[in-house]
């Protein structure tokens, strides 16, 4: 039996589960013949995760899969040190004593470092290209997960190079959200990135919706957001990421152990743009972004 820890909602994941079982196919292993698969879904309150890791390590699944964040892969590590664990780490797994090295990661976890929180500092370059007037950046983040730090210096750092100053907007529930957009109009914040985060991916309609209601320009982690309406993303394939964990799961239940897998980076960034959330925002998408986007949605 498999273990699935997600922090994210199985309705907003359904396309990336999706995926994970494609890749679990790969290698033979198909759910409900080969394997059976318990899921526990933390609807973005990373409160949650501890309780259910540590209850799917009591019905003694053969493999713990932890996607959807930091904080998914964590409670695993810290309910068991004997399960194999195969998570998608958002933070570098090396630098925060996850694993003991990228190609020889040891112990009972590996899976795949999708590098997105490293990314926050070109989603400001691309806010600075769409927008460059602008002379301050709203920066949305939740502050109970754990890069969040991180993701912060990142966006700071990148927004002072090119002039430009920061409002930190935290948000770690429905209306914090709603504060933070609040805060935005009456701040004059002309542009805001939403940070990588599963609580907030769990919320992308949400945002979506206040960023188009409050005519704010929003660069997002994910093409998911752009499918709900969003105007920009820049971020991994998710999609890959998963199919790319359920490979490793699939090798796990044939028997190799997570200490003999490399952890996996990826291979592929994508730049969405939304034309018609451009129109309804009153902007002119400049031609070199729109020649550099991997898919533009007309």
């Amino acid at each position: 039996m498999i273990g699935f820890l997600s922090a994210r909602s199985p309705v907003e994941s359904a396309g990336l589960l999706a995926a994970f079982r494609r890749g679990l196919a790969e290698n033979g292993t198909v759910e409900g013949q080969s394997v059976a698969i318990e899921y526990r879904w933390a609807l973005g309150d990373y409160d949650r995760l501890p309780a259910m890791a540590s209850e799917l390590v009591s019905r003694r699944v053969a493999i713990l899969v932890t996607v959807g964040g930091e904080a998914s892969v964590r409670a695993a590590i810290a309910a068991t040190k004997s399960i194999p664990i195969i998570g998608i780490f958002a933070d570098d797994p090396v630098a925060n004593g996850l694993v003991a090295s990228l190609n020889r990661p040891g112990g009972n976890t590996t899976g795949v470092f999708n590098f997105n929180p490293t990314l926050e500092p070109k989603r400001v370059g691309l806010l600075h290209e769409l927008v460059p007037e602008a002379a301050t950046i709203g920066v949305l983040v939740n502050p109970n997960y754990p890069p969040a730090g991180s993701q912060l210096k990142g966006v700071e750092a990148a927004a002072r190079s090119i002039g430009m100053g920061t409002v930190v907007l935290r948000a770690s529930n429905d209306r914090d959200i709603e504060t933070a957009f609040e805060t935005a109009i009456r701040e004059s914040i002309r542009v805001l990135t939403v940070t990588s985060d599963p609580f907030f991916n769990t919320r992308s309609e949400k945002l979506v919706a206040l960023a188009t209601r409050h005519a704010l320009p929003t660069v997002y982690p994910f093409r998911e957001y752009i499918a709900a309406g969003g105007l920009m993303s820049y971020g991994v394939d998710l999609g890959e990421m998963y199919r790319q964990v359920g490979i490793y799961a699939g090798k796990v239940v044939k028997g190799i152990k997570p200490a003999d897998l490399p952890i996996m980076q990826p291979i592929k960034f994508e730049l969405v743009i939304n034309l018609k959330a451009g129109r309804a925002l009153g902007l002119t998408i400049p031609a070199a972004l729109l020649a550099s986007a991997d898919e533009v949605i007309e």
